[in-house]
């Protein structure tokens, strides 16, 4: 058998495994708790087959077997859910702001969240100019050397930023990119302290970003919402003007979302 047709094989057996599994979770919801055969028969599934995957699901906590050999769905679910529906009422009263932020400073205005120890972008709004910044919503970036990336940081516990940096190697990106957690660290406390961030070439050559984060009702960052520049752009000048702007437009939204300053 050829290579491609391998790869074609492998791919074809992971996507229905991925239909298994929805079926498998889905019928699970229409049922306070059901046994294996009866399991069995709505999803049409062998037994065999069907335990092994309920196995890996309990494992992975999203399914609960009790003593009774019954199946049912546990709260990961409705966690994981509940998480996406707060990312898609974030972006809904976050896109106006992100817009006028942008029409206002004339660059792109990106918004990320966390996801484990990156952060992912789930909003974008395109400079107007011919030369723009080469991102989409859903690409993921480091935290470490990027204006929303440190936003996050800065709002770690000891502890957390503590398992954050064990489990990270700090890549240099370029020259400017911080290489040691003494340096990355002692920017995070002044990032805390002055309520915004910058990646001033440290994870693109070129492009400068300024950020700031965005909180809940409890005071946790849930967001940062960053500007970016192409170096040739940015006038310095206009560094106080601009930082206003990008920390004024986080703290709206932070107070449309329950945010109340100490």
């Amino acid at each position: 058998m050829g290579k491609k047709e391998t790869e074609a094989g492998s791919e074809k057996q992971q996507t229905s495994g991925v239909i298994r599994t929805i079926a498998i979770l889905e019928t699970l919801s229409k049922h306070q708790s059901i046994n294996l055969e009866s399991l069995a028969k709505e999803t049409a599934l062998p037994k065999a087959t069907l335990l092994r995957f309920l196995s890996t699901l309990v494992t992975l906590g999203y399914v609960y077997r009790d003593p009774s050999d019954l199946y049912s769905l546990t709260l990961k679910m409705f966690s994981v859910g509940s998480h996406g529906l707060e990312h898609i009422d974030l972006i809904h009263v976050a896109n106006p702001i992100a817009q006028r932020l942008c029409e206002e400073l004339g660059e792109t205005v990106h918004m990320g969240v966390l996801e484990e120890n990156e952060a992912v972008y789930v909003l974008k709004k395109e400079s107007s100019f011919t030369i723009r910044m080469y991102s989409r919503v859903g690409k993921t970036i480091p935290l470490y050397c990027t204006a929303i990336g440190k936003n996050f940081l800065s709002d770690m516990s000891e502890n957390e930023l503590s398992s954050y940096l064990r489990n990270v190697h700090l890549k240099p990106f370029t020259p400017n990119t911080i290489r040691d957690e003494l340096t990355l660290l002692s920017e995070l406390k002044r990032i805390k302290a002055q309520g915004w961030a910058e990646d001033n070439e440290e994870h693109e050559m070129g492009t400068l970003c300024i950020g700031s984060p965005i909180r809940d009702y409890t005071g946790k960052v849930i967001a940062a919402m960053s500007v970016s520049w192409p170096l040739f752009r940015f006038n310095p000048e206009e560094k106080q003007h601009i930082t206003t702007s990008i920390v004024d437009a986080c703290a709206s939204l932070s107070k449309l979302l329950g945010y109340t300053p100490e």
